[in-house]
């Protein structure tokens, strides 16, 4: 069994900068891919960026180039350092783990953007 947990959310000036962080317990394959997805009030989960084993990432549109995702193969971590950040990323971030059909989830973290 997989768990995730996040930390490094916390409230933020527009413009400011914030590096979240997602520690996995149990085992961590190089098939896995990790990522972050996030939820905004009254919207639905969205995907923020995921990371292969080889590093290989995929971001969304709304992030490119201001967020960067990484991963830590031998402390089973990834990171989503975030900059330039705007009123509209406030959300809850949430860890994910993909293992074939199986998704594993964190119990999220908040960033709020505001002044």
């Amino acid at each position: 069994q997989v768990q995730l947990v996040e930390s490094g959310g916390d409230l933020v000036q527009p413009g400011g900068s914030l590096r979240l962080s997602c520690a996995a317990s149990g085992s961590v394959f190089s098939g896995d891919i990790m990522g972050w997805y996030r939820q905004a009030p009254g919207k639905l989960r969205e995907l923020v960026a995921t990371i292969t084993s080889r590093s290989s990432t995929n971001y969304a549109d709304s992030v490119r180039g201001r967020f960067t995702i990484s991963r830590d193969n031998a402390k089973k971590s990834v990171y989503l350092q975030m900059s330039s950040l705007k009123p509209e990323d406030t959300a809850v971030y949430y860890c994910n783990m993909k293992r074939g059909l199986i998704l594993y989830w964190g119990q999220g973290t908040r960033v709020t953007v505001s002044s």
